[in-house]
């Protein structure tokens, strides 16, 4: 059965005020700006809960934790946003019941629903990664993808991750930005930006323009992400907050330079144009084009680049304690 949250349905929009209200307060910046993505989050994302992205979420789960004797018995997701992480994992096998948290009441809403659609045995909380709503000794597995870097204490939340873990337990986090793959990153996406919105104001390409009230709604969703997103990691750093927080068997890794370079400024140009201009095989070759260089990522530049040039990180922790079997 899976439970709903008794939150009330967000507004989805927030107002120019309610934006510069935000600029100076990040819990606030964090709810307004995920409710607002919440309904549109997996399009934007190309977020499915087919083999793709099961074939995705497991990957990103194997590469830094390595094989494990499956399936964990309840897993907690934290800063669920629409459950992609988890939902896809826990139908890759990794899990048999999930739980999901989000600061985002609309995250909230949309992951659960998603859940009920695939007819996995999720429950979810509104919560706050630093304060988990949940007793001691309660899962045997914490995950999240693309959430710690809009945590303001993230040693803090690792702790309540490992609080929160039975012993022998393993957090397993994804998607977090590099230090040096998000300012190339941002960069690419900036410049991408700017030249689509400027070269569709052309006459004979007005047509791929979107309207400007999208357009100014999407630079004030923006100025929140600017707000949300609060920190970068460097791999070795990101191993030393773990070990901090009180893991053992604490590994890092990290996926995605040539990926990233092909892949930000595509995705920039996508939110800058109608989505209907975009065909199925434009997105079938792009998401080729993505595997392609993800596989000269992973086979060939990771012998040769640092890891920290690479754009993604992914971290993996245990709470020390009786070995899982």
């Amino acid at each position: 059965m899976t439970a709903r949250p008794a939150d009330p349905a967000p507004n989805p929009h927030a107002t120019e005020a309610e934006v510069q209200a935000a600029l100076t307060d990040n819990k606030l910046a964090q709810v307004l700006y995920h409710d607002w993505e919440a309904e549109t989050y997996d399009d934007k994302w190309s977020i499915s809960y087919d083999e793709r992205c099961i074939e995705y979420a497991r990957g990103r789960f194997d590469a830094v934790a390595g094989p494990q004797p499956l399936p964990y018995g309840r897993a907690l997701e934290l800063g669920c946003g629409t459950g992609f992480f988890l939902l896809n994992l826990m139908q890759g096998g990794i899990a048999e019941r999930g739980s999901v948290t989000d600061l985002s009441p609309g995250m909230v809403k949309v992951a659960l629903r998603n859940a009920e659609h695939l007819g996995l045995d999720v429950d979810g909380r509104v919560a706050d990664a630093e304060t988990i709503p949940y007793e001691d000794d309660t899962f045997d597995l914490v995950v999240g993808h693309a959430v710690l870097h809009h945590i303001p204490d993230v040693e803090l939340a690792l702790k309540e991750c490992l609080r929160v873990l039975k012993p022998g337990g393993r957090f397993v986090f994804a998607g977090e930005p590099t230090t040096i793959g998000n300012f190339y990153a941002r960069k690419l996406g900036q410049i991408t930006w700017k030249a689509t919105t400027e070269i569709t104001k052309l006459p004979f390409l007005r047509g791929w323009r979107r309207p400007q009230e999208e357009l100014d709604e999407s630079s004030r969703a923006a100025a929140l992400e600017a707000v949300v997103d609060l920190h970068t990691f460097d791999p070795a750093e990101l191993e030393a907050i773990a070990r901090s927080a009180g893991a053992v068997e604490v590994h890092a890794a990290t996926e995605e330079f040539a990926a990233a370079l092909w892949g930000w400024p595509v995705r920039t140009f996508e939110a800058a144009v109608p989505a209907e201009k975009l065909s199925v095989g434009y997105r079938m070759a792009q998401y080729r084009a993505w595997l392609g260089l993800s596989w000269v990522d992973e086979n060939v530049l990771k012998h040769v680049v640092p890891r920290q040039f690479f754009y993604n990180a992914m971290i993996t922790g245990v709470k020390p304690g009786a070995n899982r079997k």
